[in-house]
């Protein structure tokens, strides 16, 4: 537990010359190192090997066995090397470290790879005090932007304290956490002269399933470069790819982005998210030969007019036909916050079978389900009852955009993992999966889009695509065949299935595809 609260992860000697090499490749020297969780002391025992280490350094660590392995090792009565025992959330950069000189300063290390929530679940104190540090919104907080990365909270800490001194800082750290600290400076408006992510493998060094870089940032307040270069390792001598901010907006790949820029805009339709229940057992239920059964392996026997078909991201990966659909979700509510109350009278069954497992609604964490009536659900409106619906997950690198239509007469749900439009007929639906799909509209939308995110694709990122501009780009020709098979496909719901390459010419060429996308 004590590793996990503390995000412990020591950096290998090894890993430790390899970024050394990297920060001295253009020959520059840092008077000044400051390491603000040096831990043992390993990049510490680095810099002192190299031909020409730095004239001064500080290191600070929380953890009393690790201060006095560094103490031991390495401080220096001639004030050279200090290591104070303290807490880099606690000291004041400004006043509490006393340096010897005022040279190039270097901030150099591997803070906690953790999240405060995390800490929180192990009911650790190794956190900040509560503060609103970004400045979110109450909403924001409820929806998660509070939960933060601790290294996120020392970038924007030592930035904030230390801007002044103009520092290089280069840490290793999630790929999120280096994107968001590039935001933090644009949003504040912090001079960045130079910024680079050089990815690591997180796996060889740590064990750790996450993506991780070594982030390299320079504060100038006389520059304002807020863009990236991202290199694939610690060894590459060009980067990939540039991320960086266009027009206010935060671009994951500039030069692909610069190409497809004419589609940026505002989707014509509202995207939104799939239902939301936060009790999978009991809410979802399996099609078996023996009827509906629930997580727990119940069988289920409840008023079937409040049963839908549902699809979640694998589904949605893999999907096909909507012939395929075995999964079911119970939604007991027409719209958010309307009360459940008259299931009672009007789902006996349902009603009852809810209270049999109260306990699984009664144990949500999310405070959305707070003050609102008994077994809510959200994600839910008028537009979670249209007969067509586009879908796509939002947790996978390759998004896939599926048109969707009724399934034994009803709406087909999908979950809170999963975006969806509602469509207004088959046509329409058709044709917005055509456009989605079109590899231009795949180009834009994986050149905004962080795929190393835990949910690449969002809300923000899926209303940007203009669909108007996309189809100005394309000839009927291209997107004919793609939205006769949609067609074909969506036929299940009783629209016409047989259309001509002249009909969809027509519809798609005349004042009626305005109608289909606005």
């Amino acid at each position: 537990m004590k590793k996990r609260q503390f995000g412990d992860y020591q950096t290998p000697p090894e890993l430790v010359e390899q970024i050394l090499n990297v920060l001295e490749a253009d020959g520059f020297r840092w008077d000044r190192v400051l390491e603000p969780t040096c831990g043992k002391g390993n990049f510490i025992a680095g810099l002192l090997s190299r031909p020409n280490p730095p004239g001064e350094i500080i290191g600070i660590e929380l953890q009393e066995d690790y201060w006095k392995q560094a103490v031991s090792q390495f401080q220096s009565d001639d004030g050279r090397i200090t290591v104070l025992h303290d807490d880099i959330f606690k000291i004041s950069l400004k006043t509490g470290l006393h340096w010897n000189s005022s040279g190039p300063l270097l901030i150099l290390g591997n803070p906690p790879w953790v999240t405060n929530s995390e800490i929180g679940s192990l009911e650790g104190n190794n956190l900040p005090r509560k503060k609103n540090i970004k400045g979110h919104r109450g909403i924001e907080a409820i929806t998660g932007k509070s939960n933060f990365d601790l290294a996120e909270y020392i970038l924007i800490k030592l930035i904030l304290e230390l801007q002044q001194e103009n520092p290089t800082i280069a840490f290793l750290c999630k790929t999120s956490v280096a994107r968001n600290i590039l935001s933090y400076a644009y949003e504040a408006g912090i001079g960045i002269a130079r910024a680079e992510m050089r990815i690591i493998d997180a796996k060889k060094w740590f064990a750790a399933a996450v993506d991780a870089c070594l982030f390299i940032l320079s504060v100038d307040s006389q520059a304002a470069r807020y863009c990236a270069s991202i290199y694939s390792s610690l060894e590459t001598a060009t980067p990939e790819k540039r991320m960086g901010y266009v027009g206010g907006k935060l671009v994951s790949d500039l030069d692909r982005y610069n190409e497809v820029t004419f589609l940026e805009g505002r989707s014509p339709l509202e995207w939104r998210q799939g239902i939301k229940h936060d009790a999978a057992a009991v809410m979802e239920l399996t099609q078996t030969p023996d009827g509906w059964k629930n997580g727990l392996g119940e069988s289920v026997c409840i008023e079937e007019e409040y049963i839908y078909p549902l699809l979640k991201s694998s589904d949605i990966q893999t999907y096909s036909s909507v012939r395929e659909i075995k999964g079911a979700v119970i939604v007991p509510q027409k719209e958010a916050y309307e009360k459940t109350h008259f299931l009672h009278g009007n789902a006996p069954r349902l009603w009852a079978y809810l209270n049999e497992h109260v306990q699984y609604f009664n144990s949500r964490k999310s405070s959305i389900y707070k003050n609102k009536p008994s077994f809510s659900v959200f994600g839910l409106g008028k537009y979670s009852f249209a007969s067509y619906k586009i879908m796509v997950s939002g947790l996978y690198k390759t998004p896939r955009f599926i048109a969707v239509g009724p399934f034994h007469g009803k709406p087909v749900f999908c979950d809170d993992t999963c975006y969806l439009l509602a469509c207004e007929s088959a046509i329409q639906a058709a044709v917005v999966e055509t456009l989605l799909n079109h590899p231009l509209a795949e180009q834009f939308l994986g050149s905004i889009a962080f795929f190393d995110s835990k949910r690449p694709v969002t809300k923000a990122i899926l209303k940007r695509l203009a669909y108007d501009k996309l189809l100005d780009s394309i000839t009927v020709d291209e997107i004919c065949e793609s939205i006769s098979f949609s067609l074909r496909q969506l036929s299940a719901g009783g629209e016409q299935d047989v259309w001509t390459s002249d009909d969809l010419r027509r519809i798609i060429r005349s004042e009626h595809v305005e109608q289909l996308l606005f």
